[in-house]
């Protein structure tokens, strides 16, 4: 019965372990896959700012392919999209639902063309040079873009970014401490077993092995549930979000999970290592406490 007791409580103490390993290398998982993609959702975000341009009616088709091919091979234009102003008038009457050129008798809509920058070039300064660049062309009558939405944004990327590094490394602190408290309560209920093998004459190296080994193989266990866990959580969150699937990369990916299983095993050798250091240190009479 005894015995039964004691195997009882082992596994439930090594369960405990891996549960708590899984879990904080869940956590720690999940916020790299959001440290590593926060370029590319910044990036992704400031890509679909926008601006503009608008031609003067009297522009030639020439000159405005020549200035669209001149976009495209500009360094800061990620795509563009030109608009005559017989497409602009069909958005128009969808958006307005009524056919706005029968009533006044004419299209008062210019050709434009839609420019898509790339996200080093997303910000207001860069814009403004852009800008007066591109009035300076004599086909160009107006450029039209958000400036307040330009600077909000940025502003906003950089705040999150601020906050998301902040928020890691205090996760990181409280993970470290949760492991090694919860390593610390699995030897704690063996301090007597430990104590029994130094005093029969067994090394600190011959008793501390066999609790680095298992700790070693919580650490990979846990590492383990904790990557069932996130690609569980990315695979729903792209079910979600179709989208977050092109900001997702495999080598990226692989690179993470490898580092999981590295940490996991870092942690638990380390914390186990320190834990039965300290109890092969104590004096049998503090034991009891």
């Amino acid at each position: 019965m005894s015995d039964k007791y004691t195997s009882r409580k082992v596994q439930s103490s090594s369960l405990t372990t891996i549960v708590s390993l899984s879990l904080v290398l869940f956590m720690l998982g999940l916020l790299a896959i959001i440290i590593l993609n926060t370029r590319k959702l910044s990036d992704n975000v400031k890509e679909n700012i926008g601006f503009q341009i608008i031609l003067n009616d009297n522009a030639k088709e020439v000159d405005i392919q020549h200035l669209t091919k001149s976009l495209d091979a500009s360094d800061y234009v990620k795509s563009t999209e030109f608009i005559t102003k017989e497409e602009a008038a069909i958005r128009l009457q969808e958006d307005l639902g009524e056919d706005f050129i029968n009533f006044l008798g004419f299209n008062p809509l210019l050709s434009s063309i839609n420019v898509h920058l790339k996200a080093g070039y997303a910000n207001t300064d860069s814009l403004t040079w852009i800008e007066k660049d591109l009035l300076d062309t004599k086909l160009v009558k107006e450029v039209i873009y958000q400036k307040s939405l330009v600077s909000l944004i940025n502003e906003n990327v950089q705040k999150i970014s601020l906050i998301i590094l902040g928020f890691s490394g205090l996760l990181m602190l409280i993970a470290l401490a949760l492991i090694n408290n919860t390593i610390r309560l699995s030897i704690y209920s063996k301090r007597f077993i430990i104590k029994t093998m130094q005093l029969v004459g067994a090394t600190q190296s011959f008793i501390r092995r066999p609790f680095v080994l298992k700790g070693i193989k919580h650490g990979i266990y846990g590492a383990a549930v904790a990557i069932l866990m996130l690609i569980g959580v990315l695979y729903f969150a792209q079910k979600q979000l179709p989208e977050l699937a092109e900001l997702q990369d495999r080598n990226m990916l692989l690179t993470l999970f490898g580092l999981v299983i590295i940490l996991g095993i870092i942690i638990s050798w380390i914390s186990t290592a320190l834990a039965v250091r300290k109890y092969l240190r104590l004096k049998s009479d503090d034991l009891y406490y």
